[in-house]
Formats: structure tokens, C-alpha cells, sequence
């Protein structure tokens, strides 16, 4: 069975182009065809605002690989590519989410399906709404349009470039 998970990918220490770039060359490596992917965008910090601005950017992924065993790939490709966690929302060289895997809904110690924070983040909502607006989420029952048009978040959120 093919699985369809869309991914948030984004950084904001060293060349954080090139960091997206190697991150999706991992992600086709060892999870799966990159099928569409958003523009690339800049935001502020999120939570702790004294650091560089992220990019980020959203990939959807056909794998045939399950949520749980792609949690663990995607930890060890954060780890890779030199990914230290120090602090919750701190400064890293890139961040790996997985947003939503088919419309399955998991809730266990290490990994919450949908990504609990989609609905309160334009830096993800953004770039999901370019490549997937009328996806529903299976636990707000909403489209990311919907999401997007009642979201909290002030932070701007810039494209930096087309994929």
C-alpha cells in the first residue's frame, strides 16, 4: 500500500537553502517520491524570536514505509545532517514534521498525527495551502483554506522563490 503524508521541512542555521536541499535528497533516498512541493518561504522565529529567520517548506511524499518507521528515519536524517536538540523551538539546521499521513489520526508518546500546532502556524498552513488548499484536516474537519482564513498567527510569512 502507497501512503501519502505531506511533510514541513525548514531551518535557520548555516546555508539554509542548501539544507533544504540535502534534506529532500535524504527524504527521496530513504522515504519516498517527493510528489509536489511548495514555494519556499521565509518567516520569523517561532517561540523563542531572538534567532535567524527559517525557511520552510512543504513536500508531499507517496512512501511505503508507515508513520512510525518514517518518525524514525526522519530523526535519523535530522541527526545526519547535524541536528543538536537542545530546547524546544530553538535554532536547528533543520526540522523534519510530519503534518498528516493519509487521514490517519495516531496519538502515542513520540508522535502525534496530524502535527498538533498546523492550525496555529502560517509558516506551515502557507506553504500547505499552496499545494494541497482544499485538504481536510481529520481531527478539525476543516481544508487548510478554512485554517489558513482563521489563523491567529501574525507572523509574516514571505515566498522566497518558486520549487
Amino acid at each position: 500500500m502507497t501512503n501519502s503524508t505531506y511533510l514541513l521541512i525548514g531551518g535557520n542555521l548555516g546555508n539554509r537553502l542548501q539544507n533544504l536541499a540535502t534534506a529532500k535528497a535524504y527524504i527521496e533516498n530513504e522515504l519516498g517520491e517527493i510528489i509536489k512541493a511548495s514555494s519556499i518561504y521565509e518567516t520569523a522565529a517561532w517561540g523563542i524570536t531572538e534567532q535567524p529567520d527559517f525557511l520552510n517548506q512543504v513536500l508531499l511524499i507517496k512512501t511505503k514505509i508507515s508513520a512510525e518507521e518514517m518518525m524514525q528515519i526522519i530523526l535519523s536524517i535530522e541527526n545526519k545532517m547535524g541536528r543538536i536538540r537542545t530546547q524546544k523551538n530553538a535554532s536547528r539546521i533543520i526540522d523534519i514534521d510530519i503534518l498528516f499521513f493519509n487521514d490517519e489520526i495516531i496519538n502515542k508518546p513520540n508522535l502525534t498525527i496530524p502535527h498538533s500546532e498546523i492550525q496555529n502556524r502560517k509558516f506551515a498552513l502557507i506553504p500547505l495551502h499552496e499545494i494541497a488548499a482544499d485538504l481536510v484536516h481529520p481531527v478539525l474537519k476543516q481544508s487548510i483554506k478554512d485554517l489558513l482564513s482563521t489563523s491567529k498567527d501574525k507572523l509574516e510569512v514571505k515566498p522566497l522563490s518558486k520549487p
